[in-house]
Protein backbone atom coordinates (compact mmCIF):
# COMPACT_ATOMS: atom_id res chain seq x y z
CA UNK A 1 0.00 0.00 0.00
CA UNK A 2 1.11 2.96 -0.74
CA UNK A 3 1.65 6.03 1.44
CA UNK A 4 -2.22 8.04 2.80
CA UNK A 5 -1.78 10.21 0.11
CA UNK A 6 -3.84 11.58 -2.97
CA UNK A 7 -1.87 10.58 -6.26
CA UNK A 8 -3.10 10.43 -9.92
CA UNK A 9 -4.56 7.31 -10.82
CA UNK A 10 -6.09 5.57 -14.24
CA UNK A 11 -9.55 7.53 -13.95
CA UNK A 12 -7.66 11.18 -14.35
CA UNK A 13 -9.01 14.00 -12.33
CA UNK A 14 -11.81 13.71 -10.04
CA UNK A 15 -14.74 15.49 -11.94
CA UNK A 16 -17.56 14.14 -9.37
CA UNK A 17 -19.11 17.10 -7.65
CA UNK A 18 -18.33 14.89 -4.35
CA UNK A 19 -15.28 13.25 -3.17
CA UNK A 20 -15.09 11.75 0.35
CA UNK A 21 -12.15 10.93 2.90
CA UNK A 22 -9.97 8.49 1.53
CA UNK A 23 -7.06 9.23 -0.68
CA UNK A 24 -6.82 8.95 -3.92
CA UNK A 25 -5.41 6.43 -5.47
CA UNK A 26 -3.66 5.56 -2.13
CA UNK A 27 -3.83 1.40 -2.76
CA UNK A 28 -4.53 1.06 -6.12
CA UNK A 29 -3.45 2.84 -9.45
CA UNK A 30 -6.51 1.30 -11.18
CA UNK A 31 -9.17 2.30 -8.16
CA UNK A 32 -9.54 6.07 -6.93
CA UNK A 33 -10.96 5.08 -3.66
CA UNK A 34 -9.83 1.31 -3.03
CA UNK A 35 -11.63 0.66 0.50
CA UNK A 36 -15.10 3.15 -0.33
CA UNK A 37 -14.83 0.87 -3.62
CA UNK A 38 -14.66 -2.71 -2.40
CA UNK A 39 -16.97 -1.90 0.40
CA UNK A 40 -19.59 -2.12 -1.63
CA UNK A 41 -19.57 -5.55 -2.27
CA UNK A 42 -21.76 -6.68 0.96
CA UNK A 43 -24.54 -4.50 -1.65
CA UNK A 44 -23.91 -7.07 -4.45
CA UNK A 45 -23.35 -10.50 -3.70
CA UNK A 46 -25.88 -10.77 -0.94
CA UNK A 47 -28.49 -9.17 -2.60
CA UNK A 48 -27.88 -11.30 -5.78
CA UNK A 49 -28.30 -14.25 -3.85
CA UNK A 50 -31.54 -13.27 -2.43
CA UNK A 51 -33.11 -12.55 -5.79
CA UNK A 52 -32.10 -15.75 -7.20
CA UNK A 53 -33.88 -17.47 -3.85
CA UNK A 54 -36.56 -15.27 -4.56
CA UNK A 55 -37.10 -16.53 -7.95
CA UNK A 56 -36.44 -20.10 -6.48
CA UNK A 57 -39.68 -19.53 -3.71
CA UNK A 58 -41.69 -17.95 -6.36
CA UNK A 59 -42.43 -15.21 -4.59
CA UNK A 60 -43.64 -11.88 -6.02
CA UNK A 61 -41.54 -9.94 -8.34
CA UNK A 62 -41.26 -6.29 -6.17
CA UNK A 63 -39.06 -8.55 -4.50
CA UNK A 64 -37.11 -9.27 -7.24
CA UNK A 65 -36.55 -5.83 -7.95
CA UNK A 66 -35.86 -4.71 -4.13
CA UNK A 67 -32.53 -7.17 -4.41
CA UNK A 68 -31.76 -6.55 -7.48
CA UNK A 69 -32.40 -2.75 -7.20
CA UNK A 70 -29.98 -3.16 -3.60
CA UNK A 71 -27.66 -4.67 -6.35
CA UNK A 72 -27.64 -1.73 -8.49
CA UNK A 73 -26.67 0.70 -5.85
CA UNK A 74 -23.78 -1.21 -4.72
CA UNK A 75 -22.42 -1.42 -8.62
CA UNK A 76 -23.07 2.09 -9.22
CA UNK A 77 -21.35 2.89 -6.03
CA UNK A 78 -18.89 0.46 -6.95
CA UNK A 79 -18.20 2.64 -9.80
CA UNK A 80 -18.60 5.89 -8.82
CA UNK A 81 -16.01 5.53 -5.97
CA UNK A 82 -13.62 3.35 -8.66
CA UNK A 83 -13.21 6.24 -10.80
CA UNK A 84 -15.14 9.71 -9.15
CA UNK A 85 -16.24 10.35 -12.94
CA UNK A 86 -19.89 12.55 -12.67
CA UNK A 87 -21.61 9.72 -14.83
CA UNK A 88 -20.71 7.10 -12.37
CA UNK A 89 -21.61 9.41 -9.81
CA UNK A 90 -25.22 9.43 -11.39
CA UNK A 91 -24.93 5.69 -11.76
CA UNK A 92 -24.57 5.33 -7.51
CA UNK A 93 -27.49 8.18 -6.23
CA UNK A 94 -30.43 7.66 -8.99
CA UNK A 95 -30.64 4.28 -7.93
CA UNK A 96 -30.05 5.16 -4.38
CA UNK A 97 -33.66 7.14 -5.17
CA UNK A 98 -35.34 3.68 -7.27
CA UNK A 99 -34.35 1.44 -4.98
CA UNK A 100 -36.13 3.13 -1.76
CA UNK A 101 -38.80 3.62 -4.12
CA UNK A 102 -39.32 -0.01 -4.45
CA UNK A 103 -38.82 -0.74 -0.39
CA UNK A 104 -41.66 1.85 -0.11
CA UNK A 105 -44.13 0.31 -2.36
CA UNK A 106 -42.95 -3.11 -0.98
CA UNK A 107 -43.53 -2.29 2.26
CA UNK A 108 -46.71 0.11 2.35
CA UNK A 109 -48.42 -3.19 0.28
CA UNK A 110 -47.83 -6.01 2.55
CA UNK A 111 -51.35 -6.16 3.68
CA UNK A 112 -52.76 -6.78 0.09
CA UNK A 113 -53.92 -9.74 -2.04
CA UNK A 114 -51.03 -11.65 -3.76
CA UNK A 115 -50.27 -10.07 -6.83
CA UNK A 116 -52.44 -7.05 -6.25
CA UNK A 117 -50.99 -3.68 -7.33
CA UNK A 118 -51.74 -0.32 -6.14
CA UNK A 119 -51.43 1.49 -9.19
CA UNK A 120 -51.97 5.25 -7.44
CA UNK A 121 -48.93 4.43 -5.08
CA UNK A 122 -47.07 3.15 -8.04
CA UNK A 123 -48.20 6.57 -9.88
CA UNK A 124 -46.80 8.46 -7.54
CA UNK A 125 -43.47 7.12 -6.74
CA UNK A 126 -42.31 6.60 -10.43
CA UNK A 127 -43.39 10.28 -10.61
CA UNK A 128 -41.65 11.28 -7.16
CA UNK A 129 -38.06 9.82 -9.33
CA UNK A 130 -38.77 11.15 -12.52
CA UNK A 131 -38.82 14.78 -10.75
CA UNK A 132 -35.66 14.37 -8.57
CA UNK A 133 -33.90 12.75 -11.57
CA UNK A 134 -35.00 15.53 -13.92
CA UNK A 135 -34.11 18.21 -11.06
CA UNK A 136 -30.87 16.88 -10.03
CA UNK A 137 -29.94 16.67 -13.66
CA UNK A 138 -30.33 20.19 -13.78
CA UNK A 139 -29.42 21.55 -10.08
CA UNK A 140 -26.50 19.49 -9.28
CA UNK A 141 -26.76 20.06 -5.94
CA UNK A 142 -25.69 16.90 -3.81
CA UNK A 143 -27.71 17.91 -0.72
CA UNK A 144 -31.26 18.14 -2.70
CA UNK A 145 -30.29 14.28 -3.38
CA UNK A 146 -29.52 13.68 0.32
CA UNK A 147 -32.93 15.31 1.69
CA UNK A 148 -34.88 13.20 -1.27
CA UNK A 149 -33.42 9.98 -0.10
CA UNK A 150 -34.01 10.79 3.51
CA UNK A 151 -37.71 11.60 2.80
CA UNK A 152 -38.43 8.15 1.46
CA UNK A 153 -36.59 6.30 4.23
CA UNK A 154 -37.88 8.40 6.83
CA UNK A 155 -41.35 7.27 5.25
CA UNK A 156 -40.12 3.39 5.92
CA UNK A 157 -39.03 3.93 9.42
CA UNK A 158 -42.79 4.87 9.57
CA UNK A 159 -43.89 2.15 8.31
CA UNK A 160 -41.60 -0.34 10.28
CA UNK A 161 -42.87 0.96 13.44
CA UNK A 162 -46.22 0.99 12.55
CA UNK A 163 -45.75 -2.58 11.37
CA UNK A 164 -43.88 -3.92 14.43
CA UNK A 165 -46.18 -1.95 17.06
CA UNK A 166 -49.56 -2.63 15.52
CA UNK A 167 -49.02 -5.58 13.62
CA UNK A 168 -46.46 -8.45 13.90
CA UNK A 169 -44.45 -7.01 17.66
CA UNK A 170 -42.10 -9.75 17.46
CA UNK A 171 -40.66 -8.76 14.71
CA UNK A 172 -39.05 -5.41 16.18
CA UNK A 173 -35.60 -7.83 16.33
CA UNK A 174 -35.33 -7.59 12.99
CA UNK A 175 -36.79 -4.07 12.09
CA UNK A 176 -35.09 -2.38 14.47
CA UNK A 177 -31.53 -4.37 13.91
CA UNK A 178 -32.14 -3.14 10.10
CA UNK A 179 -32.95 0.46 11.29
CA UNK A 180 -30.18 0.35 13.79
CA UNK A 181 -27.23 -0.81 11.75
CA UNK A 182 -28.50 1.83 8.96
CA UNK A 183 -28.73 4.80 11.47
CA UNK A 184 -24.55 4.06 12.70
CA UNK A 185 -23.86 3.98 9.42
CA UNK A 186 -24.80 7.34 8.69
CA UNK A 187 -23.52 8.39 12.26
CA UNK A 188 -19.77 7.17 10.71
CA UNK A 189 -21.09 8.80 7.02
CA UNK A 190 -20.88 11.97 9.20
CA UNK A 191 -17.90 11.47 11.64
CA UNK A 192 -16.15 10.96 8.37
CA UNK A 193 -16.86 14.34 6.59
CA UNK A 194 -16.73 16.21 9.70
CA UNK A 195 -13.57 15.29 11.17
CA UNK A 196 -12.06 14.24 7.41
CA UNK A 197 -8.59 16.22 7.97
CA UNK A 198 -8.30 14.53 11.48
CA UNK A 199 -8.64 10.97 10.00
CA UNK A 200 -5.63 11.96 7.05
CA UNK A 201 -3.54 12.80 9.60
CA UNK A 202 -4.28 9.86 11.59
CA UNK A 203 -2.96 7.44 8.77
CA UNK A 204 -0.29 8.76 7.30
CA UNK A 205 0.84 7.98 11.53
CA UNK A 206 -0.28 4.65 11.81
CA UNK A 207 0.05 1.27 9.78
CA UNK A 208 -2.26 0.98 6.34
CA UNK A 209 -4.24 -2.01 7.92
CA UNK A 210 -5.24 0.06 10.68
CA UNK A 211 -5.71 3.35 8.63
CA UNK A 212 -8.26 1.23 6.46
CA UNK A 213 -10.60 0.51 9.67
CA UNK A 214 -10.85 4.36 10.40
CA UNK A 215 -11.98 4.64 6.52
CA UNK A 216 -15.66 5.64 7.81
CA UNK A 217 -17.10 6.18 4.37
CA UNK A 218 -16.64 2.53 3.54
CA UNK A 219 -18.30 1.59 7.08
CA UNK A 220 -21.20 3.44 5.71
CA UNK A 221 -21.35 1.31 2.63
CA UNK A 222 -21.16 -1.80 4.72
CA UNK A 223 -23.59 -0.58 7.72
CA UNK A 224 -26.18 0.83 5.25
CA UNK A 225 -26.00 -1.94 2.95
CA UNK A 226 -26.61 -4.35 5.70
CA UNK A 227 -29.33 -2.25 7.02
CA UNK A 228 -31.24 -2.41 3.50
CA UNK A 229 -30.36 -5.90 2.70
CA UNK A 230 -32.29 -6.71 6.67
CA UNK A 231 -35.00 -4.20 5.66
CA UNK A 232 -35.62 -6.35 2.35
CA UNK A 233 -35.70 -9.60 4.92
CA UNK A 234 -38.74 -7.97 6.82
CA UNK A 235 -40.45 -6.66 4.20
CA UNK A 236 -40.30 -9.96 3.04
CA UNK A 237 -40.92 -11.63 6.34
CA UNK A 238 -43.93 -9.76 7.09
CA UNK A 239 -45.48 -9.91 3.08
CA UNK A 240 -45.31 -13.89 3.51
CA UNK A 241 -46.44 -13.81 7.28
CA UNK A 242 -49.87 -12.03 5.60
CA UNK A 243 -49.61 -14.48 3.01
CA UNK A 244 -49.53 -17.44 5.38
CA UNK A 245 -45.93 -19.21 3.70
CA UNK A 246 -44.69 -19.96 7.13
CA UNK A 247 -41.51 -17.78 6.64
CA UNK A 248 -38.07 -18.79 8.67
CA UNK A 249 -34.73 -17.23 9.32
CA UNK A 250 -31.78 -18.84 8.29
CA UNK A 251 -27.82 -18.19 8.67
CA UNK A 252 -25.62 -18.94 5.66
CA UNK A 253 -22.68 -20.58 6.98
CA UNK A 254 -23.97 -19.85 10.55
CA UNK A 255 -23.91 -16.24 10.14
CA UNK A 256 -25.40 -14.46 7.08
CA UNK A 257 -29.68 -14.34 7.64
CA UNK A 258 -31.60 -15.51 4.80
CA UNK A 259 -35.37 -15.66 4.56
CA UNK A 260 -36.44 -19.33 3.55
CA UNK A 261 -40.09 -19.65 2.31
CA UNK A 262 -42.12 -22.79 1.96
CA UNK A 263 -43.05 -22.78 -1.83
CA UNK A 264 -46.70 -20.93 -2.40
CA UNK A 265 -46.55 -22.87 -5.04
CA UNK A 266 -47.81 -26.17 -2.61
CA UNK A 267 -49.64 -24.24 -1.20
Amino acid sequence: MAPALDRPGYWGPPTSTLEWCEENYAVSFYIAEFWNTVSNLIMILPPIYGAIQTVRDGLETRYLVSYLGLAAVGLGSWCFHMTLQYEMQLLDELPMIYSCSVFVYCLYECFKNRNSYNYLLLILLILFSLIVTTVYLRWKEPVFHQVMYGLLVSFLVLRSVYIVTWVYPWLRGLAYTSLGVFLLGFVLWNVDNIFCSTWREVRQKVPPVVGAVTQFHAWWHILTGLGSYLHILFSLYTRTLYLKYRPKVKFMFGMWPVIMVENPKRL
